[in-house]
């Protein structure tokens, strides 16, 4: 989601963190607990437009120990480059060693100071605890990790100095590195980001493998810190840890001296430490930072790249061949599709009746004849796989006329249907993920052509594969586990494929909990290259619809929510327009289909009962 920020000066004296709170009030939406979705109604507060500038204010003569710390809390926090206020609340050494840009610690409210409040008057050195409930941290490399509200403990030094100008005041002495910061400083000081990287190759594949295709990478950048420059130094510096497995970049060891938009939308990008004399690398360095700083200024037309030694230039045109999602290939937008009840497999469009589809999948099956259950349309529109109504098969089929099933792919051996397969999905290179639920031998698959490949999940723990969602560049894969008979929760890996043509392997690795505020989920799906939507639950709380960044981050102030009789959903990687905000989203309830629009939900009629909504992937 990108904003405009309008910027108000105000004093970090004067803001402090309870005025922070009251300035950066978020919207709320009204929402039905049950049934049928009703529309929503947000109200706009001042997150969504106005960001508080924070200046930082400097030590003052006769400060305690915690007016001392509570001023560099504020001060460290502010919108200064290099930290210099903040670092007048230290002494000089340890003003040298403090690290502030290693990482930060985001609290759920203004964070509590544990200690004795007037040390005695002979004292020379004291101690303060900061402590409260830690919601979220950035690491080194600007990564978003949430935390489920684990208790957060650090300890400050305090000395009172022996001479120099600071002579007999109290300064920090020692300290954790890294900043703190509550949930309102944050949303006011950081704006999300991403940098773009380009997927490995899939070399066990013997199909053509022409442009390579970027995969977003989410960071939190300072807001009013020079951001653009910021958000391609971070692109040069490489991915994050987890991303870095299945990724790579061609602006190893470059250092960004300045990174520009002018108002003819063309970027303006110097670098140093690489030599651009080979005009093809130089152009893969400009396409990923094409992507990056298009992310943060809207639409670009043209960047230009520089270094002492060489330079090139791209359009958007060529920024456009390796853009995220672009593997998917003959790109249908967002055609949706609607199963009938009858089985039948149909094209919806806004407005108009369902048309069926050519071939097989848009006939109602015959007495005797396969009953289709779930639905997963290939990325280009050109075929489908089906799994059969009771979880045995999977079939795959063209959507042309008189195109037949053909022979069944695999099967399961599952004792009851909702223990069978299930949840085919798409990426973009054509290859199709399922799961097989069966208690005695549960396993995630792969389809390459009719090739089935077993796939190990790594870091399971015990738990098992209950359905999946790949993302369209195939290196990330969203999936809903459950520990036993406990409920369904979420979990992202990585995608890594080995072997051969003849003998290709995929193992999914570096399992994450990306939700963890969330007890149960009853679906998820792609609303984006970097965003999932998600149907679940919180602690205490009905069902919500949440957007959630692929750190775990939450993509929007609020959840929206879903009513308890949602039992599916459906969303999209693609955009209609270009200037459509959000995902497009699509939900199966008891009460019927419903599609969300301008955080609206609208009812989808048919003259014949529906059961499920599909997007191709």
């Amino acid at each position: 989601m990108r904003r405009t920020d309008s910027t108000t000066d105000r004093r970090a004296l004067a803001v402090g963190w309870a005025a922070l709170l009251a300035a950066a009030a978020t919207g709320c939406v009204a929402m039905p607990s049950g049934g049928a979705p009703q529309g929503l109604e947000a109200s706009h507060g001042a997150a969504d437009g106005v960001q508080v500038h924070v200046y930082p204010v400097a030590p003052h003569k006769g400060e305690s120990p915690n007016e001392l710390l509570a001023g560099f809390l504020d001060s460290s926090n502010a919108d200064q480059a290099n930290y210099d206020t903040a670092k007048q609340y230290l002494t000089a050494g340890a003003a040298k060693t403090w690290k502030p840009d290693e990482g930060v610690v985001v609290l759920a409210g203004a964070p509590h100071l544990v200690g004795v409040s007037t040390p005695a008057e002979d004292a020379v050195s004291t101690e303060l605890v900061v402590s409260g409930e830690q919601v979220a941290a950035l690491d080194a490399q600007h990564t978003y990790q949430a935390h489920s509200g684990d208790a957060y403990k650090r300890s400050f030094t305090f000395v009172k100095v022996a001479d120099g100008p600071d002579k007999g005041e109290w300064r920090i002495n020692d300290l954790p590195n890294g900043l703190i910061v509550d949930q309102t400083n944050f949303k006011n000081g950081y704006k999300p980001a991403h940098r773009y990287f380009f997927a490995d190759p899939d070399r066990s594949s013997a199909r053509p493998q022409s442009n390579a295709v970027l995969v977003p990478d989410p960071i939190y950048l300072r807001r009013r810190i020079d951001p653009l420059t910021e958000a391609a130094q971070a692109t040069a510096d490489g991915p994050s840890k987890w991303l870095d497995q299945v990724v790579y970049s061609r602006l190893d060891k470059v250092r960004v001296l300045s990174a520009t938009v002018g108002d003819n939308r063309v970027a303006t990008v110097k670098v140093d430490g690489v030599d651009l004399a080979d005009q093809a690398a130089c152009k893969q360095m400009a396409q990923q930072l094409f992507q990056t700083l298009a992310d943060q200024q809207g639409k670009l037309d043209r960047l230009d790249l520089s270094a002492p030694k060489g330079s090139c230039s791209i359009g958007s045109a060529e920024a456009a061949q390796v853009a995220p999602g672009v593997l998917a290939g003959g790109d249908p937008g967002t055609q949706a599709y609607i199963q009938l009840a009858d089985g039948r497999l149909t094209r919806y469009q806004d407005g108009l009746d369902p048309t069926p589809v050519a071939g097989v999948l848009g006939q109602a099956p015959q007495a005797g004849q396969v009953r289709p259950g779930a639905v997963a349309v290939r990325r280009d529109g050109v075929a489908a796989a089906m799994v059969a109504e009771d979880g045995s098969k999977l079939f795959r089929a063209d959507l042309a006329d008189a195109a037949k099933y053909g022979e069944a792919i695999t099967t399961s051996r599952a004792p009851r249907p909702d223990q069978g397969l299930a949840s085919p999905s798409w990426d973009g290179r054509q290859d199709l993920w399922l799961v097989d639920r069966d208690p005695a031998a549960p396993k995630v698959l792969m389809v390459r052509e009719r090739t089935v490949v077993p796939v190990q999940v790594e870091g399971l723990g015990g738990r098992t594969v209950q359905s999946l969602r790949i993302s369209s560049d195939g290196t990330r894969i969203a999936l809903l586990l459950r520990q036993g008979d406990g409920p369904a929760t979420l979990a992202l890996g990585l995608v890594e494929h080995d072997g051969t043509p003849t003998a290709p392997a995929a193992r999914i690795v570096a399992l994450r909990e990306i939700a963890p505020q969330l007890t149960e989920v009853a679906a998820v799906s792609w609303g984006d290259t970097d965003q999932l939507v998600v149907l679940g639950k919180e602690t205490d709380r009905l069902q919500q619809l949440h957007f959630l960044g692929t750190d775990g981050s939450q993509s929007t102030d609020s959840p929206l929510q879903g009513g308890e009789s949602m039992t599916a959903l459906a969303a999209t990687e693609a955009r209609s327009r270009e200037d459509q905000a959000g995902p497009a989203v699509l939900t199966a309830s008891d009460r019927g289909l419903y599609r969300l629009k301008d955080n609206q939900w609208h009812e989808v009629p048919s003259k014949t009962k529906a059961e499920a909504f599909i997007y191709p992937g």
